[in-house]
């Protein structure tokens, strides 16, 4: 440091002083860098995550001291997720525990007679209602919606036909031709005093700011979910992924459609997209209305009571189906969409079909499935041939070789990407709706999914799977482990990635 040549004596000492503290970290730099990095790994360790993401986030501080830092900063903090959704959890559990004790004893008498029918497997929707997340509802009609060719039609038809409300909560909400059509009918409907609220989620439908501004001019209540300033910050991580559609309290939609053009296959994009959508009437859209309502009091701060219109709006039983919805995300205490699915497995008897764009399986999936193939349960496992995630892809190959060896059906579609979520149990039991089989659904985002006891649906869904197959190669154990080297250190590499994905 420059000496003053003309500096009053009095502040002689003072400099002094500042130039051997400057002196002091110039040689003790890397104190306060080992207290950052020791303060970061108590964090870590605190966190008690998945003891392997934990080891790959602190070996990823020591071997690369200053990119790990910076990664863990940005994706790995979980202060921010426990602060914000604390503050939900605070405003969601009274409007739960209110919904839940309505009717005790009728809830308990509903699932008394689904077991009648569905046996054991009716567990997986007793496990989510013993822990206070739903109930079970009955008399509901299914229609299973195959690709964008029949969702979005119905969709239009359903809006057209609102008299009162309409909700809308999705991950993806795109202002092509798609949402330019449904923009134009909300905001007809909202001209004649329909009530549109709409949650889209902010990295999902970051690039729609003209269709909100439209929406909002026609007085449309939009707002987005957890809005994200720096795309690569943690907050980024808790994105909001479900597709939620109700119509007057009476008419619901779910599943894994999203709203865009390329769901339509209509020759705008290159890629087919293979996916499964719901249109759901009965006592079940007031589950899929709570949802909305919560997702709706975290993001606008806002309320609407649980009664008619809005609820119990059952009218003429329009089927006979048992059914439920399953939801979690990074509020949930436990997985509980895991956990339901888990259950749902663990109980079948005959066959299980899962269709996922993404298979990323905790420990405990993988047991189930093979547990279930163990004890003589026919499995049948359907991904992706042509993917929109090339490590995703590779990291899921990876878990396939027990699986294979233990005598799961394999099959990988590739007339295009399928993008459907859905599993059949014994024929009787459907769950459709965003749920991946993957970490990243089951603990980090927001999911959900019906969960129906219903032969009917099972059939159509079967069908549909059948008609898959016809575009699909099954995997052999023997040929698939005669896998290029390379091709399997790439394939192990990627699932390396996947604690951080």
């Amino acid at each position: 440091m420059l000496k003053c040549r003309y500096l009053h004596p009095v502040m002689s000492p003072v400099i002094e002083l500042w130039e051997w503290t400057f002196g002091l970290l110039k040689s003790w730099y890397w104190l306060p860098l080992l207290l950052a990095y020791i303060g970061v790994i108590i964090s870590i360790l605190l966190d008690n995550r998945n003891p392997i993401k934990s080891v790959a986030y602190i070996m990823l501080l020591v071997f690369l001291p200053g990119l790990g830092l910076v990664v863990y900063y940005f994706f790995g903090r979980d202060l921010r997720k426990q602060r914000i959704f604390n503050l939900k959890g605070a405003g969601a559990m009274p409007l739960m525990e209110r919904f839940w004790n309505t009717n005790l004893h009728e809830f308990e008498r509903r699932f008394e007679r689904a077991e009648e029918k569905f046996g054991g497997l009716v567990a997986a929707s007793r496990l989510v209602f013993n822990l206070h997340q739903t109930v079970l509802t009955e008399n509901n009609h299914f229609e299973l919606l195959i690709n964008g060719e029949q969702k979005f039609p119905s969709v239009y038809a359903a809006l057209e036909e609102a008299e009162h409300h309409i909700h809308i909560e999705y991950y993806i909400f795109t202002y092509d031709d798609v949402g330019r059509k449904v923009v134009d009918i909300l905001m007809r409907k909202a001209k004649q005093g329909v009530e549109v609220r709409l949650v889209i989620d902010d990295m999902g439908s970051k690039n729609n700011k003209r269709m909100v501004r439209r929406l909002k001019r026609a007085g449309i209540d939009v707002y987005r979910f957890m809005p994200v300033t720096f795309p690569f910050a943690a907050q980024a991580n808790y994105r909001n992924h479900r597709k939620i559609i109700v119509v007057d309290g009476k008419v619901g939609f779910v599943g894994g459609i999203n709203m865009d053009d390329r769901y339509l296959n209509n020759g705008k994009y290159k890629l087919f997209w293979r996916d499964t959508h719901l249109k759901v009437e009965g006592p079940m859209v007031n589950l899929l209305q709570f949802q909305f309502l919560l997702s709706w009091h975290f993001t606008a701060k806002k309320n609407f009571d649980l009664k008619p219109p809005y609820f119990e709006n059952t009218g003429p039983a329009k089927g006979r189906s048992p059914a439920t919805l399953i939801a979690s995300g990074p509020d949930s205490p436990r997985p509980y969409c895991m956990e339901a699915i888990l259950t749902a497995i663990n109980r079948a008897s005959k066959i299980i079909r899962i269709t996922t764009p993404y298979f990323i399986p905790s420990d405990q999936l993988t047991t189930a499935l093979l547990m279930a193939v163990g004890n003589g349960v026919e499995v049948e496992l359907m991904l992706p041939g042509k993917t929109d995630s090339y490590i995703v892809q590779h990291a899921s190959f990876s878990y396939l070789t027990p699986l294979l060896r233990a005598g799961v059906r394999v099959f990988l579609y590739e007339r295009g990407f399928i993008h459907a979520k859905s599993i059949t149990v014994d024929h009787q039991l459907a769950i459709v709706g965003t749920v991946n089989m993957d970490t990243r659904s089951f603990y980090i985002n927001f999911e959900l999914a019906a969960l129906a006891y219903d032969e009917a649906l099972c059939k159509a869904l079967d069908d549909a799977f059948e008609d898959d197959l016809q575009y699909s190669r099954e995997l052999n154990y023997h040929i698939w482990g005669t896998r290029h080297i390379v091709r399997r250190v790439t394939e192990s590499v990627c699932r390396l990635l996947t604690p951080l994905l």
